[in-house]
């Protein structure tokens, strides 16, 4: 198991590093990069490409910000919701819950914390990926959402 964390963290800091444009560093240092980037579900507009529902690059999986666009415009509900869209999104990438590493966790209002806790834990596992929590700025989370999150998990 530690080593397959091991590679993991590898290939996410030679993705991380290939992204800053230090690919070089990641190469000198023998951790395997590959070009390949597999995009799952385009959501465009107006025929225009606006975004990946889902993107695999070295075997991680980057998961696009998952909100809840409906009634009831409540934070569990929201919470529930939103997981339930990013494991379906994990599913479709050929991962899952128990392989996220991290999830950054947007609140529209920082007082739905703790409601939004209560939803969200033990739903990834016995080892829960790291994680971010932010309120947004004002104008809140798009879309009516309470709450939207994004991910990154291994496959």
């Amino acid at each position: 198991m530690k080593t397959e964390r091991r590679s993991v963290l590898k290939k996410l800091f030679a993705s991380v590093v290939g992204v800053t444009g230090l690919g070089a560093v990641a190469n000198a240092k023998g951790i395997e990069s590959s070009p390949e980037k597999v995009v799952g579900n385009v959501t465009s507009v107006q025929n225009v490409p606006m975004f990946s529902g889902h993107v695999i690059h070295n075997g991680l999986v980057y998961i696009a910000g998952k909100g809840a666009h409906t009634a009831p415009f409540e934070i569990k509900a929201h919470t529930e919701i939103v997981l339930k869209e990013l494991e379906k999104e994990l599913i479709k990438a050929g991962s899952s819950m128990e392989k996220v590493l991290k999830v950054t966790v947007y609140l529209n209002d920082i007082a739905d914390y703790k409601g939004m806790n209560e939803v969200y834990k033990g739903r990834f596992g016995s080892k829960p990926p790291v994680r971010s929590t932010l309120a947004v700025a004002k104008g809140g989370v798009p879309g009516d959402s309470l709450v939207e999150m994004d991910a990154i998990a291994y496959l």
